[in-house]
């Protein structure tokens, strides 16, 4: 059981097992944040140009009651969340492209020129005779 514990707490120390956790919490905030955008301002909006909104639409059949209204509501809220989290990720990749060329690259140690190394062979083939 010790054994468990202590890998068990390797695991959940790893670096990537926190970058995820804070992942997932900021994740669930900006989704809170993306739903409140819909709900108060873009959902109003498209309420103007429709009686009652896309939420308050629905169609029954027999006992069943279809809401595709708050569906084509969750359709636009993914939307705007997965542009939100592509312009985010597009800024990331461009600082961390800005980093990289800033960065000189380390040189390489120089080599021996070509004439050096023809040279070495043709001494070490001068020695052979």
């Amino acid at each position: 059981m010790k054994k468990f514990m202590k890998e068990f707490k390797e695991f959940a120390l790893r670096g990537n097992v926190m970058d995820l956790a804070i992942g997932v919490i900021i994740g669930g905030a900006f989704g809170a944040l993306v739903t409140s955008l819909i709900d108060n301002l873009i959902s109003p909006i498209i309420g103007c140009f429709s009686a009652g909104g896309f939420a308050g639409l629905s169609v029954t059949i027999g006992k069943a009651t279809l809401t595709y209204g708050q569906f084509i509501m969750d359709v636009i809220n993914f939307i705007v969340l997965a542009f939100v989290v592509f312009l985010l990720v597009k800024g990331i990749n461009k600082l961390n492209s800005r980093r990289k060329k800033e960065e000189p690259a380390p040189e390489e140690p120089a080599g021996p020129t070509t004439e050096e190394l023809l040279s070495d062979i043709l001494a070490e083939l001068k020695e052979k005779k």
